[in-house]
Formats: C-alpha cells, sequence, structure tokens
C-alpha cells in the first residue's frame, strides 16, 4: 500500500514541476513579446491600423482601430479601388470609391500610427506629432481633389507623403524657434 502512495506523490510532483516549467516559460514568452521596439511598432501599425496597439498591449484601442479599419475600407470599397489603381483604371477607381467614408481613412490611419508609436516610447520631441497630423492633413486634400487628377489612391498618397515631409519642416521650425 506504501508503494502506490509514494507513486501517486510521484506523479503530482512530476505535474507539479511540468506546470511550474510550462508557466516560467509562458512568462518568458510574455516578456520578450512586451519588449516591442518603437520600429515594430510602427511598421505594424502601417500594415494596419490598430496593430501597433495590439503589440503595445492597449487591446480595446487596437480593436477597436481594426474595426473602424474594417469598416471604413468596406464602406469605401477601398480594397477594389487600390486594386484598380494599380491596374491603372482611374476612371473606375474614382466612381466606385465612397467619398463620404473614404474621407475618414487618412486620420484613422495616420492616428493609429502615431498612437502606437507614441505609446512604444516614440515621439517623446517636441511637435512630434506635427508630421502625423500634417500628414493626414495633406492626404484627406489629397483626396478632396482627387476626382480631378490621379484618383483617391494615388493623389491621396503624394498628400500623405507630402505632409509628411512639410509637417517634419514644421516641427524643426517650431522647435528652433522656440528653442527645445
Amino acid at each position: 500500500m506504501a508503494i502506490p502512495h509514494l507513486l501517486n506523490f510521484a506523479l503530482l510532483f512530476i505535474k507539479i514541476n511540468v506546470l511550474c516549467a510550462i508557466d516560467l516559460k509562458i512568462e518568458k514568452m510574455e516578456i520578450k513579446m512586451k519588449k516591442t521596439t518603437r520600429t515594430e511598432v510602427f511598421l505594424w501599425s502601417i500594415a494596419l491600423p490598430g496593430f501597433g496597439q495590439l503589440l503595445n498591449g492597449r487591446y480595446v484601442k487596437g480593436l477597436l482601430l481594426v474595426a473602424l479599419e474594417f469598416v471604413i475600407n468596406w464602406q469605401a470599397d477601398l480594397n477594389e479601388v487600390i486594386i484598380l489603381s494599380f491596374h491603372g483604371d482611374i476612371k473606375q477607381a474614382i466612381q466606385l470609391a465612397d467619398y463620404h467614408w473614404l474621407m475618414f481613412y487618412p486620420c484613422v490611419y495616420m492616428f493609429g500610427i502615431w498612437d502606437a508609436y507614441k505609446d512604444a516610447g516614440g515621439g517623446v520631441t517636441p511637435f512630434a506629432v506635427v508630421p502625423f497630423a500634417s500628414g493626414a492633413f495633406f492626404a484627406t486634400t489629397g483626396l478632396i481633389f482627387s476626382r480631378d487628377f490621379l484618383g483617391p489612391m494615388w493623389l491621396a498618397i503624394i498628400g500623405l507623403v507630402v505632409g509628411v515631409v512639410v509637417g517634419m519642416l514644421i516641427r524643426m521650425f517650431l522647435a528652433r524657434r522656440l528653442r527645445y
């Protein structure tokens, strides 16, 4: 009778050690996962708004941004607009795009990138938000005029790039002017 009790105790001891080892591995994985870099968060945010927030552990905000991106994308027919634009069918892309929904996209997109980058420890310099906000403004302005020139995707992207560059120049001017 003593041997079965000893075996049960040994099995229990082994199970506890295995569970502790698994828990330790999970804890080490969580620590490694939390060590996301600003660059990693920035790049995932470019891929899809909300991914950077999910990497930063901001799950509610991240899921909200992902859901908002999907709603805007669906309502604006953005994926089809992108495909048509890459195939050079700009007129069809202009006709298909729902501009009422599409106008929200640059601001949601740039806010998602900025917010994730800031939460990852970036954007601590004064006026660091200016290139992001300027990019959103110029991309939205590009969308406004895209019915007449280059279509909704290309003019918005050009506006985004120009806006980020203008925003960087404004940030540099403000930093020098106010001696930051």
